[in-house]
């Protein structure tokens, strides 16, 4: 599979599990890009909902996809510390279109003090009643829930002390 090159400019797409089309985040730039993961940075760029509504992001922010884990972590920069977004979701695909992966509703928001809580669980299980979630996909979402809460509790990967501001010092080369 060939990946994005370094510096490229790339569109973020997610969907739902029914293959709706859920937001699409129009212009990320790579920073790192492996058959295991892509980090990519971006700043106040327009996100686009499957309604049409527009919306601008309001800080810079470096994103991790993984290929082999059912999550993604969003580390929003803001001038009070680090925030991070979880999205449960599958492994990224790449297909030279886009970055895609299926949103799965549950969210872990991570304050600059590393404490967390779980989101949108009740959409999560309105959600896995609607497209009918296999079980085995229930049981992959919630060890891999248990494996981000870990990786949290460790400071382990995107969440590692200087993860994020490393690699917003390799966006502001390419901005």
């Amino acid at each position: 599979m060939e990946f994005p090159t370094i510096g490229a400019k790339i569109e973020i797409q997610s969907y739902k599990h029914n293959g709706t089309l859920h937001r699409v985040w129009e212009e990320s730039i790579v920073l790192s890009a492996s058959s295991k993961e892509i980090i990519c940075g971006n700043d106040r760029i327009f996100v686009t909902e499957s309604d049409g509504r527009k919306w601008q992001t309001r800080e810079p922010a470096i994103c991790y996809f993984s290929a082999h884990h059912w999550f993604n972590v969003i580390g929003m920069i803001r001038d009070n510390g680090i925030y991070y977004y979880c999205n449960m979701g599958s492994p990224f695909t790449w297909d030279r279109e886009a970055l895609k992966y299926i949103d799965y509703d549950l969210d872990v928001k991570v304050f600059p003090d590393m404490t967390y809580e779980v989101l949108d669980e009740d959409e999560y299980e309105e959600h896995a009643k609607l497209m009918e979630y296999p079980k085995v996909l229930d049981t992959i979402l919630h060890n891999h829930l248990a494996e981000i809460k870990s990786w949290i509790n460790q400071r382990k990967g995107p969440f590692a002390p200087t993860f994020i501001d490393n690699w917003y010092d390799q966006y502001l080369l390419y901005r």
